[in-house]
């Protein structure tokens, strides 16, 4: 059997914190950790260990970004999560921060899904959605 990706949601919305948490775990990731606010997600990152870490650009203490810098630059390179960026607003907006950022990508919150996640993990989604 295939591990299942392990991932910490982070977003300020319980409600989409909910939703996502179903999504994924209807197509096989495993969600072991949320957090509602930027300090709270770099510490469940830091305890939890994830696979992939899925961080709303804004959040109510901590910017989303400053949120995957922390992680990235604060966890050993072998323990270090993916991080993938999520929105409401245009994605557009973000393409330069997402591209100099620690982030593979950027995802809209309406597209949100396993196969969307896993292409980006694998490093096999299109520049322009990163």
């Amino acid at each position: 059997m295939t591990r299942r990706p392990r991932v910490v949601v982070v977003d300020d919305h319980a409600g989409f914190r909910a939703t996502a948490r179903r999504l994924l775990e209807a197509d096989g990731f495993h969600v072991v950790g949320e957090a509602a606010d930027g300090p709270d997600g770099v510490a469940a990152a830091r305890a939890l260990r994830p696979d992939l870490l899925l961080v709303d650009v804004g959040l109510p203490t901590g910017d989303g970004f400053a949120v995957a810098t922390d992680v990235a630059d604060g966890t050993p390179a072998d323990r270090r999560p993916q991080i993938v960026m999520i929105t409401s607003r245009d994605p557009g907006a973000y393409a330069e921060r997402v591209r100099t950022s620690p982030a593979l990508g950027l995802i809209p919150k309406d597209e949100l899904g396993g196969p969307r996640l896993r292409s980006l993990m694998a490093g096999t989604v299109a520049r322009r959605d990163r």
